[in-house]
């Protein structure tokens, strides 16, 4: 069985000082590969130098995303962006940049400048076109606005929704616009009733598995940093909610991050 962490910020926390013992972890759960997203200008040069230094035969291979994640919106500038224009064309043939993201809107931010936030995030979306990548979404409380800069500037290569947890209808209109579904320890909780319902009802190809390590650990980790090896937790979660075998699923949602993220097959 080889699994895919679509979402890790491998490069925080408790995993930054002791990387090596977190992806033998991850190897002996399966895990194959691991998508690290950036945050912001602070963490680009981390999370490339972290995917390169990490090629080791048998462990998981690490690939990033560079992007100006809404909740740190304080960080970011209008020479943000340009920056990570000339990152992204520095990262232009570098087989681990696999993404633009963590991007997105956050409106649960209190005071939060949300045209600013739509601005930079529609810009994100024209660079990752401009450089044929996918990218990596964060939402909170702004889905409808989500929706608009997404039709306003529509990725050519699709993306993935981070952490998703809302209806039946939300998740048809992300598909409608090519963007897969990320699904994360939410629905390792039986109380989470919406989203445990509308993941089963979702085709098959649109799901990617992820862990947001070291936030949302899944149901019987509360309160411990989340690891990218507990997307094993996701999967058997999501085997309880569908008819497919858990081998099925693995298999699955592997080519879906696969195809995606344009990930190396041999590995």
């Amino acid at each position: 069985m080889r699994l895919i962490d679509s979402h890790c910020h491998f490069d925080f926390p408790p995993f930054a000082d002791n990387s090596g013992d977190y992806l033998d972890l991850a190897r002996q759960a399966g895990v194959s590969h691991i998508v690290i997203p950036s945050v912001g200008e602070r963490n680009w040069q981390q999370v490339k130098r972290l995917c390169e230094a990490a090629r080791q035969p048998g462990q998981p291979a690490l690939f990033y995303a560079l992007g100006m994640h809404p909740y740190f919106a304080e960080e970011h500038g209008p020479e943000t962006l340009a920056r990570l224009e000339q990152a992204l064309e520095q990262a232009r043939d570098d087989p681990c940049c696999v993404a633009v993201g963590e991007c997105g809107l956050d409106f649960a931010i209190p005071d939060a400048d949300r045209q600013q936030q739509m601005d930079w995030l529609v810009a994100q979306l024209s660079l990752a076109n401009q450089y044929n990548l996918p990218v990596i979404l964060h939402c909170r409380k702004a889905f409808p606005e989500l929706l608009q800069c997404l039709k306003c500037c529509p990725p050519i290569r699709g993306g993935v929704y981070h952490a998703f947890s809302g209806s039946l209808q939300q998740a048809i209109q992300l598909l409608d616009l090519g963007i897969k579904i990320g699904v994360g320890g939410t629905i390792t909780y039986r109380r989470a009733n919406k989203t445990r319902t509308t993941i089963a009802q979702l085709p098959l190809d649109a799901l990617l598995l992820e862990t947001d390590a070291p936030d949302m650990p899944p149901a019987g980790f509360q309160g411990e940093p989340n690891r990218p090896d507990r997307v094993v937790q996701v999967l058997n979660a999501l085997a309880e909610l569908r008819s497919e075998s858990v081998s099925q699923l693995a298999q699955a949602t592997h080519k879906n991050a696969e195809v995606l993220f344009a990930l190396p097959s041999h590995i």
